[in-house]
């Protein structure tokens, strides 16, 4: 682990019932976050995100970009996407949290959204491509979000507000059982890069 990369190795556990998901408030010092934001922002290949509904395509302003150890092809909402190679920032990135959680990442899937008009709507990260039930590790930089969580089956909800620099673990059975999503907020005005690292098959 790089020196001074992570400010606070201590979790909080945020849903401890069919899965569980953990929270690193300052998982990266200030310093460092700001450093990296930068870094995504300008070296990443970000493309526009796509979206067909009812067969009709829509450009959002939402950006993406999907990074792996293979060229591994990755489906969701009818757009495929072939990864890319890690780039420098990114193996910096991976390489920390998987040291500082013990788990192991071969893509990550990353979102930019430059306000908070823009968001996701409820889903699981649960694509057949996927692994079922791995570990998944989620890093916030740029705009504090809330994220939420929604029970498939009891409909409880649970939400945290997701600060610059940290880090979401989801783990266990809890892409079977839960919903999460990002809601819109017409109060943020700046942009956030979001990182999921994920294990493909």
């Amino acid at each position: 682990m790089m020196p001074g990369l992570f400010s606070d190795a201590n979790s909080i556990r945020v849903i401890d019932m069919d899965g569980q998901v953990d929270y690193f408030v300052s998982a990266f010092s200030t310093q460092i976050a700001d450093r990296l934001f930068l870094e995504l922002s300008e070296n990443i290949h970000w493309q526009k995100d796509r979206l067909t509904v009812f067969g009709k395509e829509y450009v959002m302003e939402r950006q993406v970009a999907w990074y792996a150890d293979q060229p591994f092809q990755y489906t969701y909402s009818k757009s495929t996407k072939i990864a890319l190679p890690w780039s420098v920032s990114l193996i910096e990135i991976k390489n920390s949290i998987e040291q500082l959680t013990g788990f192991s990442f071969n893509a990550c899937l990353l979102n930019l959204y430059p306000t908070g008009s823009d968001g996701m709507g409820w889903h699981s990260d649960d694509e057949d491509s996927l692994v079922k039930h791995a570990p998944i590790a989620s890093v916030s930089f740029g705009a504090a979000r809330n994220f939420s969580f929604k029970h498939k089956h009891s409909g409880k909800k649970q939400s945290i507000f997701l600060e610059h620099g940290s880090l979401l673990t989801m783990t266990g059975e809890l892409q079977s059982h839960w919903w999460h999503s990002l809601p819109k907020s017409k109060r943020i005005f700046s942009t956030r890069i979001n990182l999921t690292f994920r294990t493909m098959k």
